[in-house]
């Protein structure tokens, strides 16, 4: 993000080649064309878009990646088929115990399916004008996590899938998605290493870290959520006694 800022403004946008070594990286920040830098006031508030000149995504180098990081990777892969492809969510879980041992095919068809779906969003909407939000799925509830516990003890996409779990139990009580399917979302979470589990710091922290999040409009919070597992949509128009009990069930009172 860094190396992509800095292309972005000096000389009013240079080419730049993205290289990533982690698996997060590989099928999120090298595609898509976001950079941007933190701020005392915020995540990101200081960025561009400027899409690299090209993406090389090299999987021998996880082999020395550490686990916690692959986990991290894997959650953000989990996302994909949650949000665009319920074939590709229903392989992950097949092979996520084959992704977490790092064969190379494996690791190799995840990461073309996840680059392929963030692409084709982006393509459609490069400046999050609107679809590419479904992108943002587990991040409102991921980022309330982070603000909540310093960004320290999680890291961002750890986050991010206790917030999938979090955005699959609003989605159930709301009708869309059944037990089984919550099921299925903690079950593949827990598998990939990741915790499903959010810190208990109470539902009424939740909600303020929640409103300023850059996705609130009109002092609503907007989410993102299921109508099925592989189908997703951005919403500010949700029941909020449903949000209220689904924020006290994961982050206790």
């Amino acid at each position: 993000d860094l190396a992509g800022f800095v292309a972005a403004c000096y000389q009013r946008g240079v080419d730049f080649v993205q290289v990533p070594t982690t698996l997060l990286a590989q099928v999120d920040s090298s595609v898509g064309g976001k950079t941007a830098v933190n701020h005392p006031g915020g995540k990101n508030l200081i960025g561009a878009f400027h899409q690299p000149r090209e993406v090389l995504a090299d999987t021998e180098v996880l082999a020395t990646l550490p686990d916690r990081e692959l986990s991290c990777g894997l959650a953000e892969i989990i996302k994909y088929g949650l949000l665009a492809d319920s074939v590709f969510f229903a392989w992950l879980e097949v092979n996520i115990d084959t992704l977490r041992r790092r064969d190379a095919n494996a690791l190799a068809h995840a990461i073309y399916r996840s680059c392929q779906i963030k692409a084709q969003i982006v393509g459609r909407d490069e400046r999050e004008l609107g679809e590419r939000a479904l992108l943002n799925l587990g991040h409102t509830f991921g980022h309330a996590i982070e603000a909540a516990t310093g960004y320290a003890d999680w890291l961002h996409v750890e986050a991010v899938g206790a917030g999938l779990l979090i955005a699959a139990s609003m989605s159930q009580r709301l009708g869309a998605l059944s037990t089984q399917d919550v099921v299925r979302v903690a079950t593949l979470l827990e598998r990939a290493g990741l915790r499903s589990a959010a810190p208990q710091f109470g539902a009424a922290r939740a909600v303020e870290f929640m409103r300023i999040d850059k996705k609130v409009q009109a002092g609503r919070v907007r989410l993102v959520l299921l109508k099925r597992i592989g189908e997703a949509y951005i919403t500010g128009d949700y029941d909020d006694d449903a949000l209220r009990r689904t924020l006290l069930e994961h982050f206790g009172a």
